[in-house]
């Protein structure tokens, strides 16, 4: 009997491996009404050439209502289309067909999670390839600019550790899971993906995506960018590109080098700003909500009666100094959104409730819920011709004297502070108070995030004026004060090794990040590796209580019972000499007695 020789299985090809991935990507990642919805989009959109059905830039960037003033298109495009090439990377920019579009949405809105173990790490390569130029041309950049990202002999030990960083092609998981996924993964382990070696993206075109992403972060999926539309001109663009700015300053220096490596991008991302990209679900989810679905409509219609028109609950329904939509947003970019945007209430404010750590108690203390404290000040000058006065001398001379540089060039910017809190507020005794989801971090000049350490604990103090306390006022990261003799008080504020310290009269703060010493309660940066220190006078002081109707009901319960208690107090005249007497009254106002003891009501 012979043996028959079995044929060599051929390699599909890349078109019949791309749609197989998107059919099962639509059957596993998407609900038939959703596949229904985009069909109808798709065809509602999409221009044909020789029976080719895609979309072009003007078309998704019409759709999706991107601003024009953003002049983002261009980026979103190149981005979309490198996208839609997975997970055959080196045949990108795709042309943008149904297929390809499946895989976008599926990656830009984390569908691929349901089939795909692979996680942020990957997603966050690939998005960088997309958005990566690789020629000087394609930059936009002049020979001089484009130098820094050539293959070129390195000129410190950490210029060559970041060059072999970004050599490193290793980890693209997500591309060979896909092959796996389809059972190809024989013929596709060693696809050629484009190197990470020279490839830059673009600061200007990051600054472009980033004030995308600011509008983006608060978006429900079927919620029209228009809706924010007064965020595109006058003061409120201003701001969008002011904050946009810090952001951008996290990656790169833009004076010195015109794009980000890889490198920088992978250790930025997921320490200061994990959720940076969450704003493109609901963006591409726009793609899944065909308006012939809208049920809403047709049976008003039929009824002759105008549509119901909801009226959305604010992003932000206090104003204040500091907080507003961007500097929301922007916290929405490392603390998740649905504690932020339609949550956060107005506690306490320097500018209207006095700028006293009594007043902050009064504001503060009662809420049971997360709270964000920012602080904003003027850098301190150290120049001689600088006029110090009384209370700012006093401030300094009780600062240790080692003063390390700026953390940021200009002398005369304003610097923005801010701690994510998840206990309540309360006074230091011997330990401090916080948890492990305590956030340290600096919003302006730069972007910046501090997390806790799970080793040292000295979280927040909140310490009283007193004659047993050496030094009064609220610090981040510092050890707790030590109760002494008055006489024996240190002169000086034992500082941690990243902190921030608020002096206790809310004149005047101080950063400090020790990045040589390590070993405090929050992480040193991922972005500045090295020591700096910001000495700063206040102007705005704000806290903002993360929560709903509830917490706010229970602190306004708290209020309405301390401002009885004090009532009581002050109606009852003691001091009659009948010892009976006063015992009555106080009884009869409900201060002693049946176990009360006139403190707090706890």
């Amino acid at each position: 009997m012979g043996q028959e020789s079995s044929a060599p299985v051929e390699a599909p090809s890349h078109e019949q491996l791309a749609k197989e991935l998107a059919l099962k990507f639509a059957e596993r990642c998407f609900t038939p009404l959703e596949i229904f919805s985009f069909k109808d989009v798709f065809k509602s959109l999409s221009d044909h050439e020789q029976h080719v059905h895609y979309l072009k830039e003007e078309t998704i960037a019409r759709f999706l209502e991107i601003p024009d003033i953003l002049g983002v298109s261009p980026v979103l495009f190149h981005l979309v289309s490198h996208v839609g090439a997975f997970p055959f990377l080196q045949d990108a920019p795709a042309v943008l067909g149904a297929e390809q579009m499946v895989v976008v949405i599926t990656i830009m809105t984390k569908r691929y999670e349901r089939v795909l173990a692979r996680g942020a790490a990957d997603r966050r390569k690939l998005l960088f390839r997309s958005m990566a130029v690789y020629d000087r041309k394609q930059s936009g950049l002049s020979e001089d600019q484009w130098r820094p990202a050539a293959k070129a002999p390195s000129g410190s030990s950490a210029d060559q550790m970041e060059e072999n960083s970004d050599e490193d092609d290793s980890g693209d998981g997500l591309v060979l899971e896909a092959f796996d996924y389809l059972d190809y993964a024989k013929f596709f382990k060693q696809q050629d993906s484009p190197s990470l070696h020279g490839a830059l993206v673009p600061a200007d075109n990051l600054r472009k995506l980033i004030m995308l992403l600011l509008l983006t972060a608060p978006l429900d999926a079927q919620e029209s960018l228009s809706v924010y539309s007064d965020r595109m001109s006058g003061t409120a663009l201003t701001s969008l590109r002011s904050t946009a700015e810090c952001v951008l300053a996290a990656f790169s220096d833009v004076e010195r080098t015109p794009g980000i490596k890889f490198s920088r991008f992978n250790s930025v991302i997921p320490s200061s700003m994990p959720f940076l990209f969450d704003g493109f679900t609901p963006l591409f989810e726009h793609f899944l909500f065909s308006k012939y679905l809208d049920f809403h409509k047709h049976i008003d219609e039929t009824k002759n009666v105008p549509p119901i028109v909801e009226v959305a609950q604010p992003l932000l329904q206090d104003k204040a100094s500091i907080m507003n939509l961007d500097v929301l947003s922007q916290l929405s970019f490392f603390i998740p959104g649905t504690s932020l945007f339609r949550r956060l209430r107005l506690l306490y404010s320097g500018d209207d409730d006095g700028f006293s750590m009594g007043s902050f108690e009064t504001k503060v203390f009662n809420w049971r819920a997360p709270t964000i404290l920012l602080v904003r000040g003027t850098r301190l000058l150290a120049n001689i011709s600088h006029r110090i006065t009384a209370s700012e001398s006093a401030f300094l001379s009780a600062l240790p004297p080692k003063r390390f540089r700026n953390g940021t060039d200009d002398e005369n910017e304003t610097l923005t502070f801010g701690l994510y809190i998840g206990q309540p507020w309360k006074h230091t005794n011997r330990e401090c108070f916080g948890g492990e989801d305590t956030l340290l971090f600096q919003l302006e000049p730069i972007h910046d995030v501090f997390r806790a350490s799970t080793l040292n604990k000295d979280y927040v103090t909140y310490t009283k004026p007193s004659a047993s306390t050496s030094h009064a006022g609220i610090s981040f990261g510092c050890p707790p004060p030590q109760n002494t003799q008055t006489y024996r008080r240190s002169s000086t504020i034992a500082l941690g090794t990243v902190s921030l310290v608020l002096d206790g009269s809310f004149e005047f703060g101080c950063f400090t990040h020790d990045y040589t010493s390590r070993g405090g309660a929050f992480q040193p940066s991922a972005v500045r590796n090295f020591d700096f220190q910001e000495r700063f006078e206040i102007e705005s002081l704000e806290v903002w209580g993360c929560g709903g109707d509830e917490e706010a009901k229970h602190q306004a319960e708290r209020w309405a019972w301390e401002a009885r208690e004090a009532e009581a107090r002050r109606r009852i005249n003691l001091g009659t000499g009948d010892i009976e007497a006063d015992r009555a009254l106080l009884e009869m106002a409900g201060l002693i007695g049946q176990n009360r003891s006139g403190g707090s009501m706890m």
